[in-house]
């Protein structure tokens, strides 16, 4: 059974939600936020002593200072990962007569933002590990190329020196979905940091939250003035506030992608106690690891391993099942036993929306 079709029977236990199931009473529910218990104090301070709930406050400011720090490259805090590749594709001026490559096994925020910009997606398959294949992208490279999203998948990745040294040689853009990857390295280095843009989000289900939220960060200078503009409704803002021009005006296209102080005070708590959280997240995968091992064969499946050369930060468990009517009743098995166990995506290439970009791979 060829990747993509293999991850279609994919159950991901306890750490990570896309699709909504039904609780049972006392159930263990599929993803549980991490919750420092600090969050409320630092949002009563930005209701209270800050008076500033909006976005680009004092909790907005220290995030952005922590994340640039962290990355070593400026980060700017957004509204969600779907708004920050948003601001990706804006950035790189795409249009109808661009092709970009994004694996086929992704949430649909991946794609929705090209097509936004009515980009012609080229899917690629993905490998065991459910990273995108850099042999899959090869062969959708054509002279239309003009990027290609890859997607770190379970906070792993495929290899990204390989994939780096392909898209310089053919002169595309890369940019990272890192919706699932904050604090995952590869060969050392962080996910992020590859690529000339990046993207994280802090959704309720990933590893640091806001509730809501997520970040763009930023590997090539040139695109970070223009950022700021984009992401203050198109003004000048940024420049304004800084005191290099005299009043903000209009001067680009932009939309609403600024992050309330709300949320960032919440999510400064959670940044704070990053090593703490994703060391819990680690003991959590090791031991779903050490019980299920043995069971892997009267399952008939397998655990989703981490990739060679990858420091996981534990996003997301995961068994793959070799049919669909095994990973139907396993689900339902647990589900009696009050542990929900949704499966994840079903493939773009086999949505109604993703049917209408025509591909010559086998998936």
């Amino acid at each position: 059974m060829n990747h993509t079709e293999t991850m279609n029977h994919l159950v991901t236990p306890h750490l990570l939600a896309e699709q909504e199931m039904p609780l049972v009473e006392n159930a263990v529910p599929f993803n549980r936020p991490a919750f420092v218990g600090d969050e409320l104090k630092e949002m009563h301070k930005a209701i209270v002593d800050n008076a500033h709930i909006a976005g680009t406050g004092p909790y907005t400011q220290f995030c952005e200072r922590f994340l640039s720090e962290y990355y070593q490259t400026p980060v700017l805090l957004v509204t969600s990962c779907t708004h920050a590749l948003e601001m990706a594709v804006l950035l790189l001026e795409l249009n109808s007569d661009d092709e970009v490559i994004l694996p086929s096994y992704t949430f649909v925020s991946t794609a929705n933002a090209f097509a936004l910009r009515q980009c012609k997606i080229r899917f690629a398959e993905c490998d065991q590990y459910g990273q995108l294949s850099i042999e899959s992208v090869q062969r959708q490279i054509t002279s239309k190329t003009k990027a290609v999203c890859v997607v770190h998948y379970a906070g792993h990745s495929t290899d990204m020196e390989s994939l780096v040294a392909l898209c310089k040689a053919h002169d595309i853009t890369l940019i990272e979905d890192a919706a699932q990857a904050i604090g995952a390295h590869h060969k050392g280095k962080l996910l992020g940091t590859w690529g000339d843009l990046a993207c994280l989000s802090f959704h309720e289900t990933k590893n640091i939250t806001s509730g809501e939220g997520g970040a763009l960060i930023i590997n090539s200078a040139k695109y970070l003035d223009r950022a700021h503009i984009l992401r203050e409704k198109g003004t000048n803002r940024q420049a304004f506030s800084q005191g290099l021009v005299d009043k903000y005006t209009w001067v680009d296209i932009g939309s609403s992608y600024v992050l309330s102080d709300m949320n960032a005070a919440y999510l400064s708590v959670q940044l704070k106690n990053m090593d703490k959280i994703l060391t819990k997240r680690s003991q959590l995968w090791q031991e779903y690891q050490t019980k299920l091992k043995p069971l892997q064969a009267k399952l008939n499946a397998k655990i989703l391993e981490i990739p060679l050369d990858n420091q996981s930060n534990y996003h997301l468990f995961a068994l793959v099942f070799n049919e669909p009517k095994r990973r139907s009743d396993f689900i339902k098995f647990m589900q009696q036993k009050g542990v929900v166990t949704p499966f994840h995506y079903v493939a773009l290439h086999q949505s109604p929306v993703g049917k209408s970009y025509p591909s010559d791979e086998d998936f």
